[in-house]
């Protein structure tokens, strides 16, 4: 039996404060002490084709009289306060040593959040509010870094979730007497932004659009070209994908029970060869807002971590799957390259393997 009695003071506060009273964690940590953990009951059971290749376009020309429409669109919906800047900053800052990613400097002396954040503004002109999703563990070294950039009063924050990590047997994991508590993925993000507030307030200031995006992808930044695509193709939800390359770990697009969508490599069936789907899911995204107004029924995967030298057990859930429930728009965008949307740093060697394009992605928006 789960007993949250068991948390100090601390941690307690932490939970109440972000919402872990509306996560359906007893349930989760009842299936896992009764099922145990195993990685592949995250799999598929159901058959997966890839994804038809008239589903996937790509921007028209820079040249062309079309793209020029579309980027007249876009940056008239930004210009009218309809569009919003979604940056993922939550997590646990465990990938750079215990610093928060979005405040490592990036090149030219810039961070990632001064980055994304000037760069949404720059294109904006200030008329796309900008939001970072925190998390507990993120929060105050990342408002510490915005007053020292002077760009407190530039974004608004929200936080997501935070949970409890558990033993494979579904009991608290205590390390050294304590808890060991998590943010428990981007999937967190339409219940939070919701919870906060922030929603309401965009939807009624005439907000309709929200660009998502990783705080470590500092290709993607607001493009009206993008945004008008969106328009055109009037779908709820449009999706980024890039070309894929060996080494490529995460979601991409399949046809999954008739229906195209995006599945994360540890549900792909065993029987299916990953290599049949040539692109990759950037997470990067446009969403209508009002998908934000209602709950959807997320799934939440069970992941294994390793906290010191202890096996925990957490629970996650992925934005993306919203395209299991509504019908989403495909858009290859270019990888490499001047107008790359997709520069992702995930470990600190990205930063030297990558540093001469991130440099210049910079200096477009210095």
């Amino acid at each position: 039996m789960l007993d949250l009695a068991r948390l100090p003071d601390d941690a307690r506060a932490v939970l109440a404060r972000h919402g872990f009273a509306e996560l359906p964690f007893a349930e989760l940590a009842a299936r896992l002490a009764r099922e145990g953990f195993d990685p592949e009951r995250n799999r598929l059971r159901q058959p997966l084709e890839p994804p038809p290749p008239q589903a996937i376009e790509t921007l028209p020309d820079e040249s062309s009289d079309e793209y020029r429409r579309l980027v007249d669109a876009g940056g008239e919906a930004i210009a009218a306060g309809r569009v919003g800047v979604v940056i993922l900053n939550g997590g646990m800052a465990t990938r750079f040593g215990g610093v928060v990613k979005g405040t490592v400097v990036a090149a030219r002396g810039r961070s990632f959040l001064d980055g994304k954040i000037r760069q949404a503004r720059r294109v904006s002109g200030g008329a796309a509010p900008v939001w970072l999703m925190n998390s507990f563990a993120t929060a105050a070294a990342t408002a510490r870094h915005l007053e020292d950039l002077g760009l407190s009063g530039a974004v608004r924050t929200f936080e997501q979730f935070a949970a409890p990590r558990l033993t494979e047997r579904g009991e608290l994991l205590l390390v050294e007497g304590r808890p060991s508590l998590y943010a428990p993925g981007h999937g967190d993000l339409p219940d939070a932004f919701r919870r906060s507030g922030e929603l309401a307030r965009f939807r009624a200031a005439g907000g309709r659009l929200l660009v998502v995006s990783n705080v470590d992808n500092l290709g993607a930044g607001l493009d009206p070209a993008v945004l008008g695509w969106h328009l055109a193709r009037g779908r709820p939800m449009t999706v980024e994908l890039v070309d894929k390359l060996p080494g490529d770990v995460g979601g991409m697009p399949a046809v999954v029970g008739g229906r195209l969508t995006i599945v994360e490599a540890f549900r792909i069936p065993r029987s299916f060869d990953p290599d049949r789907i040539p692109v990759f899911n950037t997470n990067t995204f446009v969403f209508e807002a009002a998908l934000f107004e209602r709950s959807w029924p997320f799934e939440w995967f069970a992941v294994r971590k390793n906290v010191g030298d202890r096996p925990a057990i957490q629970f996650e859930r992925l934005v993306g799957q919203l395209a299991d429930w509504v019908e989403a728009a495909w858009l290859r965008v270019p990888r490499t390259g001047p107008r790359s949307r997709f520069l992702p740093v995930k470990v600190p060697e990205d930063l030297t393997l990558r540093g001469s394009e991130i440099e210049a992605l910079l200096d477009r928006f210095a």
